[in-house]
């Protein structure tokens, strides 16, 4: 199927075929609180054979997001307890993130800004507001990486982008720029030359922070969107999300770190599904994520590993929740569970 425009409704939906017509009642329920956005290359991706599709699950809307849990909020990490300035996240000493735009070329369905992105969300930031969130980071010399994030950072034109960095390259002590991103996945040809260039400023080291969740978004394509970035020399990490029902399992998360190593994308975080408002149909518990997690290690190359975290609700930062292979017995001594679930002492027993 050639799907020319990307899906931004209900009726797109229908017309794509992603959704059965005895839906839509319910689904324009869920449309009209959280945006909806499929480009082409996400559509084209999703198998309509599947009702189990991993790639239709992160993107098409479901009438469980109707579905409050009680521990569920609006602002799940707690941006706006550490928002100094409009645009402008600063909860860790060193570093800040500048949400510049709220706006995505896809709405994952359980996205934790879900409350504060697309149409109606926070919107782009004025000319006052952007100025603003630089003078905030120029008066704090402690801000040594400012991470672009909101929305999706890469959907500015690369004329926005160009006079973000050259904003930041004001900036000495700025030495980091961070942009978290899908666009490589979700729109690979928008990966050109002169969005590229704009990435770029005197005396920055840019990273790009890619979000995928399963191996077969990282298609041909998307493959070769990164190898323009890397090959210009903006090192790449990604970021992932642990989700039920797309990639809960050792095997799918074992190949979508090993095809980020092999294109140059170092496996960085993978996310416990943070408290957002309708997605309690993504997350597992914690001892099943550990689970998850722990079955990698003896599977792939320390290379592949990601940090499993945790966002602390109410904006208290990351915690790595991965089970502790070390436990103290006593005595200086301690049990090592290797990855096959054998335990030994260390120091090894006489």
């Amino acid at each position: 199927m050639n799907v020319v425009k990307p899906i931004k409704s209900v009726d797109d939906l229908l017309k794509a075929g992603l959704v059965a017509p005895a839906d839509r009642a319910r689904l324009e329920e869920v449309a009209a609180r959280y945006a909806i956005a499929l480009t082409p290359a996400i559509s084209e991706l999703i198998d309509r054979a599947d009702p189990d599709d991993p790639i239709a699950r992160q993107f098409v809307p479901d009438a469980a997001e109707l579905t409050i849990a009680p521990e569920e909020r609006a602002d799940p990490i707690g941006d706006h307890a550490h928002s100094p300035v409009e645009g402008i996240v600063h909860r860790y000493p060193d570093r800040v993130l500048l949400k510049a735009v709220h706006v995505c070329p896809v709405y994952c369905r359980f996205c934790f800004r879900r409350e504060m992105v697309g149409p109606q969300g926070l919107g782009t930031l004025d000319a006052a507001a952007m100025q603003a969130a630089f003078d905030y980071i120029g008066g704090h010399e402690e801000i040594w990486e400012v991470i672009l994030t909101g929305g999706d950072p890469l959907v500015l034109s690369p004329r926005r982008l160009r006079d973000i960095m050259e904003a930041l390259a004001r900036i000495t002590h700025v030495k980091i720029v961070r942009f978290h991103t899908r666009v490589p996945v979700v729109d690979p040809e928008k990966i050109d030359a002169a969005l590229i260039g704009a990435l770029k400023a005197s005396g920055k080291t840019v990273y790009v922070a890619l979000h995928a969740n399963h191996p077969r978004e990282l298609t041909p394509e998307a493959r070769a969107a990164c190898a323009r970035l890397v090959d210009a020399g903006i090192a790449m990490v990604s970021q992932s999300v642990l989700l039920k029902g797309v990639n809960d399992d050792p095997d799918v998360l074992a190949k979508l770190m090993k095809a980020f190593v092999e294109i140059r994308v170092k496996p960085y975080y993978l996310h416990h599904p943070d408290l957002a408002p309708g997605t309690s149909h993504f997350r597992m518990t914690i001892e099943e994520g550990q689970e998850i997690v722990a079955a990698l290690r003896g599977r792939i190359s320390g290379l592949c590993q990601p940090a499993y975290i945790l966002d602390i609700p109410g904006g208290h930062g990351k915690a790595v929740v991965s089970a502790s292979a070390i436990r103290a017995t006593g005595d200086g001594c301690y049990s090592v569970t290797d990855y096959r679930g054998g335990e030994h002492s260390y120091p090894p027993a006489d």
